[in-house]
Protein backbone atom coordinates (compact mmCIF):
# COMPACT_ATOMS: atom_id res chain seq x y z
CA UNK A 1 0.00 0.00 0.00
CA UNK A 2 1.36 3.42 -0.92
CA UNK A 3 2.11 6.19 1.54
CA UNK A 4 -0.66 8.25 -0.06
CA UNK A 5 -3.19 5.50 0.73
CA UNK A 6 -2.58 6.33 4.39
CA UNK A 7 -3.04 10.06 3.86
CA UNK A 8 -5.78 12.03 5.57
CA UNK A 9 -7.39 14.74 3.49
CA UNK A 10 -9.37 17.73 4.71
CA UNK A 11 -12.10 19.38 2.68
CA UNK A 12 -13.28 22.63 4.32
CA UNK A 13 -15.80 24.88 2.56
CA UNK A 14 -16.04 28.53 3.63
CA UNK A 15 -18.91 30.82 2.63
CA UNK A 16 -17.44 34.29 2.48
CA UNK A 17 -19.45 37.31 3.58
CA UNK A 18 -20.56 39.72 0.82
CA UNK A 19 -17.76 42.06 -0.20
CA UNK A 20 -15.11 40.15 1.78
CA UNK A 21 -13.65 37.84 -0.88
CA UNK A 22 -10.59 40.02 -1.47
CA UNK A 23 -9.88 40.01 2.27
CA UNK A 24 -10.28 36.23 2.33
CA UNK A 25 -7.80 35.95 -0.56
CA UNK A 26 -5.26 37.86 1.55
CA UNK A 27 -5.81 35.36 4.37
CA UNK A 28 -5.21 32.54 1.88
CA UNK A 29 -1.68 33.87 1.36
CA UNK A 30 -0.92 33.45 5.07
CA UNK A 31 -2.47 29.97 5.12
CA UNK A 32 -0.22 28.96 2.21
CA UNK A 33 2.89 30.55 3.70
CA UNK A 34 2.46 28.71 6.99
CA UNK A 35 1.49 25.40 5.40
CA UNK A 36 4.51 25.51 3.08
CA UNK A 37 6.71 24.92 6.15
CA UNK A 38 5.00 21.61 7.03
CA UNK A 39 6.87 18.45 6.04
CA UNK A 40 3.75 16.26 6.53
CA UNK A 41 1.68 18.15 3.91
CA UNK A 42 1.21 16.34 0.56
CA UNK A 43 -0.77 19.11 -1.15
CA UNK A 44 -2.56 22.32 -0.21
CA UNK A 45 -4.50 24.64 -2.48
CA UNK A 46 -7.59 26.80 -2.67
CA UNK A 47 -10.32 27.10 -5.27
CA UNK A 48 -13.27 29.48 -5.43
CA UNK A 49 -16.83 29.24 -6.75
CA UNK A 50 -18.68 32.54 -6.36
CA UNK A 51 -18.62 33.24 -2.59
CA UNK A 52 -17.56 29.72 -1.54
CA UNK A 53 -13.88 28.96 -0.95
CA UNK A 54 -12.67 25.37 -0.87
CA UNK A 55 -9.32 24.21 0.47
CA UNK A 56 -8.00 20.91 -0.93
CA UNK A 57 -5.36 19.50 1.40
CA UNK A 58 -3.83 16.20 2.54
CA UNK A 59 -1.39 15.14 5.23
CA UNK A 60 0.65 12.19 6.43
CA UNK A 61 -1.87 10.74 8.87
CA UNK A 62 -3.80 12.19 11.78
CA UNK A 63 -0.64 13.60 13.34
CA UNK A 64 -0.01 15.68 10.23
CA UNK A 65 -3.56 17.03 10.32
CA UNK A 66 -3.34 18.02 13.98
CA UNK A 67 0.04 19.71 13.49
CA UNK A 68 -1.35 21.63 10.53
CA UNK A 69 -4.42 22.84 12.42
CA UNK A 70 -2.20 24.05 15.24
CA UNK A 71 0.09 25.82 12.75
CA UNK A 72 -2.76 27.68 11.00
CA UNK A 73 -5.04 28.17 14.01
CA UNK A 74 -4.83 31.96 13.95
CA UNK A 75 -5.47 31.96 10.18
CA UNK A 76 -8.63 29.93 10.72
CA UNK A 77 -9.75 32.38 13.39
CA UNK A 78 -9.14 35.29 11.02
CA UNK A 79 -10.94 33.56 8.15
CA UNK A 80 -13.97 32.91 10.35
CA UNK A 81 -14.36 36.64 11.04
CA UNK A 82 -15.30 37.11 7.37
CA UNK A 83 -16.72 33.70 6.49
CA UNK A 84 -18.60 30.70 7.82
CA UNK A 85 -17.34 27.12 7.75
CA UNK A 86 -20.33 25.56 5.98
CA UNK A 87 -18.95 22.04 5.54
CA UNK A 88 -15.92 20.06 6.65
CA UNK A 89 -15.11 16.59 5.36
CA UNK A 90 -12.23 14.47 6.59
CA UNK A 91 -11.22 11.45 4.50
CA UNK A 92 -8.75 8.70 5.41
CA UNK A 93 -8.07 5.24 6.79
CA UNK A 94 -10.17 4.18 9.79
CA UNK A 95 -7.19 4.08 12.17
CA UNK A 96 -6.26 7.68 11.29
CA UNK A 97 -9.87 8.94 11.32
CA UNK A 98 -10.41 7.45 14.78
CA UNK A 99 -7.53 9.58 16.12
CA UNK A 100 -9.29 12.74 14.88
CA UNK A 101 -12.86 12.18 16.03
CA UNK A 102 -12.41 13.56 19.55
CA UNK A 103 -9.97 16.44 18.91
CA UNK A 104 -12.02 17.74 15.95
CA UNK A 105 -15.51 17.09 17.34
CA UNK A 106 -16.16 20.82 17.88
CA UNK A 107 -15.81 21.40 14.13
CA UNK A 108 -18.63 18.90 13.46
CA UNK A 109 -16.92 17.26 10.47
CA UNK A 110 -18.25 14.47 8.27
CA UNK A 111 -15.76 11.60 8.53
CA UNK A 112 -15.29 9.45 5.42
CA UNK A 113 -13.45 6.16 6.00
CA UNK A 114 -11.34 4.83 3.13
CA UNK A 115 -12.51 1.43 1.88
CA UNK A 116 -10.71 0.69 -1.38
CA UNK A 117 -8.83 2.23 -4.27
CA UNK A 118 -6.22 1.68 -6.95
CA UNK A 119 -3.01 0.21 -5.46
CA UNK A 120 0.21 2.03 -6.33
Amino acid sequence: MSELSQAVSLHPYFKVQPGKLDAFKETMKEFVARTSTEDTCYYYDFSVCDDVVFCREAYAGATGVLRHLENVGSCIEEALTISELIRLEIHGPAAEIDQLREPLADLNPDFFVHLTGVPK
